[in-house]
């Protein structure tokens, strides 16, 4: 019996030496790693976060012809109305401003070109972008494939949609409908366009387009091979399409794309949808929607499934930033509860919001 308890004894004391080794042996990796932590931090300080009373002005750009999203005063840029801004972003931004400790400010300036406009926060010229801007990680890259700009949350909600004359409504009723002899207007570089064409089958979901397809620009017509050296997305395209004019399908199931309204915005497509020049605008809803308003002679068809979201763009390395504006469009649109279609009816929601956010009503 006594054997019995020694033994018992001596594994014991095994163990507890194991344990209280071990225990030991954790404590110096943790201590290791906040040493470590430490000189990271010392070596590499973080930005002071932007959030406070003191408020900082920065210098926002924004995309001039994204009506009702955001979009100038005056159309022509010689006009003194064409940096002031109007339209969803536009209020957003104002309510931002308004709200208490989070030290906002902006100055506004309109930008009348759309390809590649979110990288333009990575320039000294700006420190944010909007427009209507749909959230993309491949839009966060230069053309060397390095990250540059980052996005905020998103706070408004798109999806695509056609828009096409209301006695052609029920032919164009979806995108199965979208033939070869069917002339769809598009804005290059847009979501509007990539998913138009992706749903067609014109291109893979990498943006190869399909072997085949005809594609007229200033240089001549270029024939597509079917590799990646022809590729169209919503974050760019090969240079060889940079300056795309028109687009004749590989197969009739698909239909040919006009692009137009790259310096005036989409007035232009508007103008050869009524005309008759083109048979629809591939676009995203709410622009198509606001066209019918002001158009009864328009339709909006061909509702995507597919939801996308916007933001506002900056510069990578502006974390705490972001994080400050996250913070505020968090809360002015309920955490995405209130968006486009609550300012639609009511374009003060945002400011009441704010005005809650100052009265400590959070």
């Amino acid at each position: 019996m006594a054997s019995h308890q020694n033994r018992l004894q001596t594994i014991f004391i095994r163990y507890r030496t194991f344990y209280t080794a071990l225990i030991l042996l954790l404590t110096s990796i943790v201590s290791g790693c906040q040493q470590i932590q430490k000189v990271i931090s010392a070596d590499q300080p973080m930005k002071q976060v932007i959030c406070s009373d003191e408020k900082r002005v920065l210098k926002f750009g924004f995309y001039a012809y994204f009506a009702p999203v955001s979009y100038s005063a005056e159309a022509d840029p010689s006009s003194n109305k064409f940096n002031t801004h109007r339209g969803y972003e536009a209020d957003l931004l104002t309510a931002l401003e308004t709200m208490k400790t989070l030290g906002l400010s902006f100055s506004r300036r309109a930008i009348a070109e759309w390809p590649d406009i979110w990288l333009k926060a990575a320039d000294p010229e700006y420190d944010i972008i909007g427009g209507g801007i749909t959230i993309l990680d491949s839009r966060t890259r230069n053309a060397t494939g390095t990250p540059i700009i980052a996005f905020t949350s998103g706070h408004i909600k798109f999806r695509q949609s056609l828009l096409v004359r209301a006695e052609d409504a029920e032919q164009l009723s979806n995108y199965a409908t979208l033939t070869h002899d069917v002339r769809v207007g598009v804005l290059s570089g847009t979501t509007g366009e990539a998913r138009l064409l992706e749903i067609t089958g014109i291109v893979d979901v990498n943006g190869v387009l399909v072997e085949g397809t005809h594609i007229e620009t200033p240089q001549g017509t270029v024939i597509t091979d079917g590799t990646p050296d022809y590729t169209i997305t919503a974050a760019g395209a090969s240079v060889n399409l940079a300056d795309r004019r028109h687009l004749y399908p590989a197969s009739e199931n698909m239909p040919q794309v006009i692009y137009l309204g790259a310096e005036a915005g989409e007035s232009e497509l508007l103008d050869a949808l009524a005309e008759g020049s083109i048979d629809a605008i591939a676009r995203g809803e709410i622009g198509n929607r606001d066209a019918t308003y002001a158009d009864a002679a328009f339709v909006v068809t061909a509702l995507d499934d597919q939801i996308e979201y916007g933001g506002f763009t900056l510069a990578v390395e502006d974390v705490e930033l972001i994080a400050c504006i996250d913070k505020g469009l968090g809360y002015l649109t309920d955490d995405g509860n209130i968006g486009y279609g609550e300012w639609l009816q009511d374009p003060m929601v945002f400011i009441t919001r704010a005005e809650m956010w100052n009265a400590g009503k959070r």
